[in-house]
């Protein structure tokens, strides 16, 4: 039977988790090209639209050191609930922008959505190997990335009509409805959500407040190296900020159809939804799951993005400028869901929330200065679309050489299958197999 559709049919806490993902998920994406449009229309600015990017971004890195040890600290289940009401209520306040003055009210509600998912996102990723066993992890982050790029295929697309035909207030009010919907599916499941116990907290300010937590988390992270490593994978592929604004600015100024922005840019949004649902899926068919071919799929993961990425800066064509995103997310996939993957399994659960909230706020951090960097040069300094498209694409392999050089230096032991981490809360923690040297 296919391993997704029996994980699916035989682990009901992960289906009901997954429900929930896919129905926020396509909500997000509806919104995601409202709010695009939106801020184009009102203001014709690509610094506005970044600027929106950035609050989208943000305060990840701003909250992710709190979230982490709130993760680590509290029942994840209740917390992605309460995050998931929070980011309903909240998404309604769009519904009031209407004029260029009001477009603050925008930047407003949308920092503090993302102030709620900081919380919420590495509450879900520390939970799913909670939920799965060894040999169906994999699997489910492959499915979730697939679902992810799936709802973006269809919510990009599908959002670009909505919003053009019913008006941009459909498609927020679509969105505040999903949350619910998560938050009541994700209340059906029914499994142990607290995190490992940890070693005993002596009392004190440090201890009440978490610091005490988030210096431990530090010192595990540097203690161990391997992890370290694999946490700045995704910060790499955060240079796909200054993408994500120019696919903004393609479907504007290069590749317009419809005499609007909106429908140029569903098309390459939804192409890189596309991408970004093949790239995991086929990998794991064709490698296998082992750690060690996980990581040394990394590197041409990078090359492949950048590769893509300067094709997309000569494309004649919309139809070609969407197959080069679909191209290049096939490998921007990769990497997030290896990464995350070999995290997971590297990652003693009590531990997991600080990992996942650090290392989203870091990659969430390297997207705002790629997004901010990339509108100066559009905006200010007079760059073309084209022009960036290629240089993105050529900084992309820069992080691939870096991954090479770690590489190099991690002592393989044997190719072992999946292995999870040891729940042992004493000072060592076990590993798969490999350390970096």
């Amino acid at each position: 039977m296919n391993p997704y559709l029996s994980l699916l049919r035989a682990n009901r806490n992960f289906r009901l988790l997954y429900i929930g993902q896919a129905i926020s998920q396509l909500g997000d994406w509806f919104n995601a090209v409202a709010v695009y449009a939106l801020l184009l229309d009102l203001t014709g600015s690509a610094t506005a639209v970044a600027w929106m990017m950035i609050v989208q971004f943000l305060p990840v890195a701003l909250v992710g050191p709190l979230a982490g040890v709130v993760v680590d600290r509290v029942d994840r289940r209740r917390l992605m609930i309460t995050a998931d009401l929070l980011r309903g209520c909240l998404i309604l306040g769009l519904l009031v922008v209407r004029r260029a003055d009001q477009v603050w009210i925008a930047y407003v509600v949308m920092a503090l959505t993302v102030g709620a998912s900081a919380f919420f996102e590495p509450a879900r990723t520390a939970t799913i190997p909670n939920l799965t066993n060894t040999e169906e992890l994999l699997p489910a982050n492959a499915l979730s990335s697939a679902t992810w790029s799936a709802m973006l295929a269809i919510g990009a697309s599908v959002g670009g009509v909505v919003s053009a035909v019913a008006g941009r207030n459909i498609a927020f009010g679509l969105n505040a409805a999903s949350f619910f919907c998560s938050a009541f599916f994700i209340n059906r499941t029914q499994y142990d959500s607290t995190p490992a116990a940890a070693a005993p907290r002596p009392a004190g300010f440090a201890a009440t407040t978490g610091i005490t937590d988030l210096v431990d988390g530090v010192r595990y992270v540097r203690r161990e190296s391997h992890v370290a490593a694999l946490m700045c994978v995704k910060a790499g592929w955060g240079l796909a900020g200054g993408v994500l604004l120019l696919l903004t600015v393609f479907g504007q100024r290069v590749f317009p159809l419809a005499g609007g922005a909106a429908a140029g840019i569903c098309v390459l949004y939804g192409a890189r939804g596309v991408g970004a649902g093949l790239g995991p899926i086929a990998l794991r068919w064709i490698l296998g799951q082992q750690p060690r071919t996980l990581r040394r799929a990394i590197a041409p993961a990078f090359f492949t993005v950048g590769l893509f990425y300067v094709t997309l800066a000569g494309a004649p064509t919309l139809a070609l400028a969407a197959m080069a995103v679909l191209c290049a997310h096939v490998g921007g996939s990769i990497l997030w869901v290896f990464s995350t993957v070999l995290l997971q399994l590297e990652v003693p659960d009590r531990f997991r929330g600080r990992v996942f909230a650090a290392e989203l706020a870091f990659v969430t951090l390297i997207t705002s200065l790629s997004s901010y960097c990339t509108a100066f040069a559009l905006d200010r300094a007079g760059w073309s679309p084209r022009a960036l498209s290629f240089t993105l694409g050529v900084l992309f392999c820069i992080p691939g050489v870096l991954w090479l050089l770690i590489l190099s230096r991690w002592h393989e032991g044997p190719p072992d299958a999946l292995s999870p981490p040891s729940a042992t809360t004493s000072g060592e923690e076990e590993v798969l197999e490999s350390r970096v040297g």
